[in-house]
C-alpha cells in the first residue's frame, strides 16, 4: 500500500466508507452492546447470541464454531471481564483467520508481459474490476492492455472499451463468437510486441456448474501456457459479496477447474453483512487480493485484514 500522503488520505477514505457501508445502522456485530450483556456477565448465553450473529453475517457455521471455541476457552479461564476485553478477543480472532490470506498482487517485473486472467460468474463484476485494477496499475506507471475475452455478449466488449477509453489503454477485441483463446493469444502477442508490463484478460461470465465454459477457461489456460510456460500469472477470481455461502462454493469450484490465485470480492456495499470473507478465507484459503464497495474508482483497493476487522467492528483507524 503506498505510503505517501495522497495514498494515505486514500486509504483513510477507503476505510470510512467501508466502515460504513459494512455497518449500515446497527453494527452486525455490537449492536446492542449493553444488551449483549446483561448484568456484565460473559457467559455461554452470551457467546451463543454471539455464535448467532456470525452465522447470520455469513461467517458459515464451521468458521464461527472455529472462532468461538477460542473464545469459549477463554472465557473458562476467566480471562474476559467485560465487553471491551470479549470485543479485543474477538477482534484478534478474526484477524487470525483473514492474516493468512492478506496478501496483496505482486507484478513481477521479470514477466513481461505479466498476465492477469480475470473469471466468475455472470454479474459478479469482472468488467468493472478489470477498469478499476487497471487504472491502480496505470498510477504504478505500469504499461496496461486488456484483452475481450468475453466473446459471447457484445456488451461486455463494448463495456471494456469504455472503460479502455476512459484509462488510456489499448483493448485487443474480435468479432462477437470468436474464439476467446485466440483472442488472448493475439493480446498476447500484441502485448509482447508493444512492451506491455500487465495484460489483464476478461472472460465470459459463467456459472461455475457449466462444465463447457469451464472446459474453455482450461482451453485459455493451455493456449497461454504454450506461449509462456508461467501464464497466467495471476488468475482473479472476481466473487460477488452479496451471494453469502454461495460464493464460498464458486471459489471452490473455479479453483479445482483453473487454479485461482487471488480474489477480488465486490459489492460489500450491497450486503451489511461481509461475513462471507472468512468463510473463505477459512475454507477455501485463496488470498484476496482487493475488495470494492461501490462503483466508483475509489471504492476499490486492496484488501488489508486488520482494517477489514476494525471496520467491521467499528474501531480505531487504517492500518
Amino acid at each position: 500500500m503506498t505510503t505517501d500522503q495522497s495514498g494515505s488520505d486514500k486509504t483513510a477514505g477507503f476505510f470510512a466508507r467501508l466502515r460504513g457501508k459494512l455497518n449500515r445502522g446497527a453494527a452486525w456485530l455490537t449492536r446492542d452492546a449493553v444488551n449483549l450483556l446483561p448484568g456484565g456477565r460473559i457467559d455461554d448465553e452470551v457467546l451463543d447470541e454471539l455464535e448467532t450473529r456470525l452465522i447470520t453475517a455469513d461467517v458459515g457455521v464451521e468458521t464461527t464454531h472455529k472462532i468461538l471455541e477460542g473464545l469459549r476457552k477463554k472465557v473458562a479461564r476467566s480471562e474476559l471481564k467485560d465487553f471491551d476485553a470479549l470485543l479485543a478477543a474477538l477482534r484478534s480472532s478474526l484477524i487470525e483467520v483473514l492474516a493468512p490470506i492478506d496478501h496483496q498482487l505482486k507484478i513481477d517485473a521479470g514477466k513481461k508481459p505479466y498476465v492477469i486472467l480475470v473469471v466468475g460468474v455472470n454479474g459478479a463484476g469482472k468488467t468493472t474490476t478489470i477498469g478499476k485494477l487497471a487504472k491502480r496499475l496505470l498510477d504504478e506507471k505500469l504499461k496496461v492492455m486488456l484483452a475481450a475475452g468475453d466473446t459471447f455478449r457484445a456488451a461486455a466488449v463494448e463495456q471494456l472499451q469504455v472503460w479502455g477509453e476512459r484509462n488510456n489503454v489499448p483493448v485487443i477485441s474480435q468479432v462477437t463468437g470468436a474464439d476467446p483463446a485466440a483472442v488472448i493469444f493475439d493480446a498476447w502477442q500484441s502485448a509482447q510486441a508493444r512492451g506491455v508490463d500487465v495484460l489483464i484478460a476478461d472472460t465470459a461470465g459463467r456459472l461455475h456448474t457449466q462444465s463447457n465454459l469451464m472446459e474453455e477457461l482450461k482451453k485459455i489456460r493451455r493456449v497461454l501456457s504454450r506461449i509462456d510456460a508461467t501464464a497466467p500469472h495471476e488468475v482473479l477470481l472476481v466473487l460477488d459479496a452479496s451471494q453469502g455461502q454461495n460464493a464460498l462454493q464458486q471459489a471452490k469450484l473455479f479453483h479445482q477447474a483453473v487454479g485461482v490465485t487471488g480474489v477480488v470480492m465486490t459489492k460489500l456495499d450491497g450486503t451489511a453483512k461481509g461475513g462471507i470473507v472468512f468463510a473463505l478465507a477459512d475454507q477455501a484459503k485463496l488470498p484476496i487480493r482487493f475488495i470494492g464497495i461501490g462503483e466508483a474508482v475509489e471504492d476499490f483497493d486492496v484488501f488489508n485484514a486488520e482494517n477489514y476487522v476494525d471496520a467491521l467492528l467499528k474501531r480505531g483507524e487504517p492500518a
